[in-house]
C-alpha cells in the first residue's frame, strides 16, 4: 500500500554557507525538506542548485521580523515545520571601554534577537512534536577578551533556550541549544590567518582537533530527529571538551600580528 506520509519541513537560517549549508545538507540527507533563509543570494542560489526541490531558499535577514516571519510562512503551504535551526549570527572583537555601542547592538540584533525572531515565528507554523535547536557557541559558557558582545549574545541564547523549552513544552515541542568550539568555515578564517590562535584552541581541546561543519551537523541531525524526542532545555557542547580548559589569548595574539610598538 502506498504511503501518504508527509515529508518532514525543516527551516534553517544562515542556511547558504558554513555550519548552515551543512546542517541544510544533513538535513535533506535525512530526508526532509529545508526551507533555507540568508541574506547571501549567490549562496542560496547554489543549494537549490544542488538540491532541486529539497530546498526552498528565501532571503532572509534574521534581525527584520517580516523578513523572518515571511520565511517561516513557507511551511504553511508545506504542511507546517517539524524543525527549525535559528543559526545566523557573526562575532566581532573589541574591548568593552573601546567597543562601539552599533557595534555591540549589532551583534545582539543578529545573534540574540535574530534567535528570538526565528523561536517566534518557526514556533507558530510548527507541528506538534518538533524540534528547535540554537545554535550558540563555547562563548555561551567561556568568555574570551575582546568579544563582550558576542559572548554575552550567546549566553543569552542558552537561557532564551531554556525558556522556550518551558513555553513550548505543552505541544510537545523541544528546544535545544548547540554550542561549538572553533570550527573551520570562511566566517571563522581570521583566526586561522593569526599565527598560533588555532595552535591554542587546539591545545586547549581534549581531543587535539577544531571542528568541521559537518560535527555540528551530526548533533543537530540527532536533536531533529526520532531517537531524541525526550531531550529537551538542553545545552549540548560540541568543542572537543574546549570548555573543560582555556580559551586562546587573543589580545596577546593580536598583539603579536601587529608587531612591536614604537618607544
Amino acid at each position: 500500500m502506498a504511503s501518504d506520509a508527509r515529508q518532514r519541513v525543516a527551516l534553517v537560517t544562515g542556511a547558504a554557507a558554513g555550519i548552515g549549508r551543512s546542517v541544510t545538507d544533513r538535513l535533506v540527507a535525512d530526508g526532509m525538506v529545508v526551507i533555507a533563509g540568508d541574506i547571501d543570494e549567490a549562496g542560496l542560489a547554489a543549494l537549490r542548485e544542488h538540491h532541486g526541490d529539497q530546498v526552498v531558499a528565501q532571503r532572509c535577514d534574521v534581525t527584520d521580523e517580516s523578513s523572518v516571519a515571511a520565511l517561516a510562512e513557507l511551511a504553511a503551504a508545506l504542511g507546517g515545520l517539524d524543525a527549525a535551526v535559528a543559526n545566523a549570527g557573526k562575532g566581532a572583537y573589541g574591548s568593552i571601554v573601546d567597543h562601539p555601542l552599533e557595534t555591540w547592538q549589532e551583534i545582539m540584533d543578529l545573534c540574540l534577537t535574530g534567535v528570538f525572531l526565528t523561536i517566534k515565528h518557526a514556533g507558530r507554523v510548527m507541528n506538534d512534536g518538533g524540534s528547535i535547536v540554537n545554535i550558540a557557541s563555547l562563548n555561551a559558557i567561556q568568555p574570551a577578551e575582546g568579544m563582550a558582545a558576542y559572548c554575552t549574545a550567546k549566553a543569552g541564547v542558552a537561557m532564551l533556550t531554556k525558556v522556550a523549552a518551558m513555553e513550548l513544552g505543552h505541544r510537545a515541542i523541544r528546544v535545544n541549544t548547540v554550542a561549538p568550539g572553533l570550527v573551520e568555515t570562511a566566517a571563522t578564517s581570521g583566526f586561522f590567518m593569526v599565527p598560533g590562535v588555532v595552535d591554542e584552541f587546539v591545545e586547549n581541546t581534549t581531543v587535539g582537533r577544531f571542528a568541521q561543519p559537518g560535527d555540528i551537523a551530526d548533533m543537530v541531525s540527532f536533536l531533529v530527529g526520532p531517537q531524541s524526542t525526550f531531550v529537551s532545555a538542553g545545552f549540548f557542547s560540541v568543542d572537543g571538551g574546549a570548555s573543560t580548559k582555556r580559551y586562546p589569548d587573543l589580545p596577546g595574539a593580536f598583539s603579536r600580528l601587529a608587531g612591536p610598538t614604537a618607544s
